[in-house]
């Protein structure tokens, strides 16, 4: 028999994508249900105060309007009374808005209303007619006004050795007594998630106590928790499906207000209702990056080395629920520096909740990071990458623990190579092409290669095909497509006989996709199920044929219609004499990681290389060429991790040069709500990436060797295309992003 061609590290081609190019896959939104009613939501016109009256007459009597439900006929939701009063669940600083249940208004644009209607259309005239009235009380939108309020995060306050808590080593602040030292402030401006499909839910009371949800989310079971929870009912009860998932990167992580209102107006109504966000609402309701402000200090040796750095960090937050990120985590093991100090801080404003954004608080700090590295290379008129492998870490210096494995300086090597480095000088403005400044710059990205338990099912079917199934979903970096090639790998057979079945509450458990961590989570689950498919089918075979009986799962091979054995070619038992026998053959298995995060330093590294053009008289920035580099273990997918990585990188383009959504303070109102104020990067922005994997397996993590690549392909651009910015034109830029009124 021919071998089975390898499947890991293969590029092929996504399992769903022929359903989406050719608008068979289906999202949340496009679930046609008997009876369907749309729902159309109100926002407040204030940022700040309470409802005095709402008048819903005039939307109520518009042609096909079936309900207006607000604060004052919303019927009771049984969580909001027992919100926070859960023994068994961990206690929280805040939380969601209890969307109805009071008149106070805690931002602008705070859903007040939902208009049900049997049209769309309908529905969103009647949204227009309801009229409401406040009592307006002075409101805060500003983060710059509010840093001196800032405070210390609850968990800090509660655990000294939470991740928000303040961190030392060494001596406290000691940059300020170095005799080479830096000091900066830098600005991460407030960005918008705005994936291509819009927030939207169908939610559908089955029977009185049975709720099925068609819903844009980053993890089926944890959005199954929290409406269960919400309306007291058992999990069981509660279904969510989200198969198809039109990109997320992390607003798709939290239950928002817009569900709420979906499942009470299917209530309210007693129909089937699809809920769908504006792109104006997605400013203002699912979250954001928060605007934080950063001051980084560092001091080093003439030689280069580095003998301290304090980074201190304020991001803003919502007046109800306490959001935390990972400003500062990077600051504390990425280089080496025996004196260290970090400072992570919240402002309450009254705006909605951020929610973490691609890179989250990592790609948010490395930007002062790197930058920093970058300022003080040029100070000490040493190369920028030869002064970071001086300070290379070969063991974690956070955690004292070793690294599971760290393959950045070949990241460096291999960037380094293919962008031209030996091209750049050392003195900003050297290279020109007529009205042309080209300059090169770096930056270095990590995140944490987490891992959680997972559960996967398998099932061989009499024609020889494999269905498995998890909860996992797939908000786009081809989830399916990976687990199709591990369980193709681990069986041996064709990846077109398996069907990866995803994006469903009632298959077996999974977490949600976000912190790259799903193929750490999830490829083992499937790997571990295809292993135990395997020998259950030994087994079964066995019963039959003696050869099985005693032959070792390893040596077992999958036929088209036969199972036979490796050593053995004379054995052979066909699928369905084993599934007639034994009814069938569907395992589910259980994979958790073990102990190793407590013995190892475990992440994902990345490095971006940039070069840019910057047009001297006007400003304008070109990135003409970018180079992004990977440790992320192993490669399952070689094409689709590539996509993951170059879309990483144009984000963190418009995070670098365009990206910015402003408030005007006297209303806190935002006043960029569309793609006309908000720029995103286009096509004509974006270069050609070349990207390089070190692909090597870190075994520590699991037995594939996967860390994660989703956030480091982000982590690091900003900074590095900020650096390539003043190595082109000797303009220091710490307040994103960078626009040609900047550099004029």
């Amino acid at each position: 028999m021919k071998a089975q061609q390898k499947q890991i590290g293969a590029p092929m081609n996504r399992v769903d994508g022929h359903l989406k190019v050719t608008g068979a896959a289906k999202y949340s939104a496009e679930y046609e249900l008997p009876g369907i009613a749309y729902a159309v939501l109100v926002g407040s016109t204030i940022a700040k105060g309470r409802l005095t009256s709402i008048d819903a007459k005039a939307a109520e009597r518009a042609p096909g309007v079936l309900a207006v439900v607000t604060h004052y006929n919303s019927p009771k939701i049984p969580g909001y009374d027992t919100a926070g009063k859960d023994p068994s669940q961990p206690a929280t600083v805040g939380g969601p808005i209890k969307i109805f249940h009071d008149d106070k208004i805690r931002f602008n644009d705070q859903p007040i209303a939902v208009v049900v209607a049997d049209s769309w259309e309908r529905a969103r005239y009647a949204a227009r007619l309801v009229k409401a009235q406040y009592a307006k009380e002075a409101h805060q939108t500003n983060l710059e006004d509010n840093k001196p309020q800032a405070f210390l995060p609850t968990s800090a306050k509660k655990n000294p050795k939470s991740p928000m808590a303040d961190y030392q080593r060494g001596q406290a602040d000691a940059y300020k007594t170095g005799a080479i030292k830096i000091e900066g402030e830098y600005v991460i401006p407030t960005e918008m998630h705005h994936p291509m499909e819009m927030q939207s839910i169908t939610a559908h009371w089955e029977a009185p106590d049975r709720l099925t949800l068609y819903d844009k989310t980053q993890g089926t079971l944890a959005t199954r928790r929290d409406f269960a929870k919400e309306w007291g009912l058992p999990e069981a009860n509660v279904k969510v499906i989200a198969t198809f998932v039109g990109g997320a990167f992390g607003n798709a992580l939290h239950s928002w207000p817009h569900e709420s209102a979906a499942i009470i107006a299917a209530k309210v109504t007693n129909r089937p209702v699809k809920l769908m966000l504006t792109r104006e609402q997605m400013f203002t309701m699912v979250g954001y990056r928060p605007y934080t402000w950063q001051k980084l200090g560092m001091s080093a040796t003439p030689d280069g080395k580095i003998t301290a750095i304090t980074h201190e960090s304020i991001g803003q937050t919502s007046t109800y629920e306490e959001f935390t990120e990972s400003t500062l985590a990077q600051t504390r093991m990425m280089y080496a520096s025996p004196n260290l100090t970090t400072r992570y801080r919240l402002a309450a404003l009254d705006i909605g909740s951020p929610i973490w954004m691609r890179g989250p608080g990592e790609a948010t700090g490395a930007f002062a990071l790197e930058s920093a590295m970058d300022e003080m290379a040029y100070l000490l008129n040493i190369d920028p990458l030869e002064f970071r492998l001086r300070n290379y870490t070969d063991t974690d210096p956070e955690k004292n623990r070793p690294w599971s494995t760290k393959f950045l300086k070949e990241c460096y090597k291999l960037g380094a190579d293919r962008i031209g480095w030996s091209n750049r000088k050392l003195k900003p403005g050297s290279i020109r092409d007529g009205e042309w400044l080209i300059g090169y710059g770096m930056g270095v990205g990590t995140f944490g290669a987490h891992r959680g338990g997972a559960n996967a099912s398998a099932e061989l079917r009499p024609n020889g095909t494999v269905l498995m199934q998890c909860a996992t979903t797939d908000i786009g970096p081809g989830t399916g497509t990976a687990m199709t090639q591990i369980a193709a790998d681990t069986l041996g057979i064709a990846p077109e006989k398996i069907t990866f079945e995803l994006g469903h509450s009632d298959y077996p458990k999974a977490g949600t996709q976000g912190g790259s961590s799903t193929v750490n989570s999830v490829g083992p689950a499937v790997q571990e199920a295809c292993l135990a498919l395997k020998e259950k089918l030994r087994t079964l075979a066995g019963a039959q044929n003696p050869a099985f009986a005693s032959a070792k799962k390893e040596d077992v091979t999958l036929g088209d219609k036969h199972l036979s054995l490796s050593s053995n070619a004379g054995a052979r038992v066909a699928y369905a004499d084993i599934l007639k026998q034994a009814g069938a053959s569907a395992v589910t298995v259980e994979a958790k990681p073990g102990d190793e995060g407590q013995k190892y330093s475990m992440y994902s590294f990345s490095v971006h290389f940039v070069q840019v053009r910057v047009h001297e008289l006007t400003g304008e920035v070109r990135v003409s060429k970018m180079v992004s580099c990977a440790d992320a273990g192993t490669i399952i997918n070689e094409k689709t991790a590539a996509n993951q990585m170059k879309g990483g990188a144009v984000g963190g383009i418009g995070m670098a040069l365009m990206e910015h959504a402003r408030i005007d303070d006297r209303f806190g109102r935002y006043i960029t709500k569309d793609f006309a104020d908000y720029h995103v990067p286009v096509h004509a922005d974006a270069p050609h990436i070349e990207v390089a994997f070190v692909n090597q397996p870190d075994l520590h993590v699991n037995a594939l060797g996967t860390k994660g690549i989703g956030e480091i392909s982000t982590i690091g651009v900003a900074p590095a295309i900020a650096n390539a910015i003043f190595n082109a034109t000797g303009k220091r830029v710490r307040e994103l992003p960078i626009t040609p009124d900047k550099l004029v």
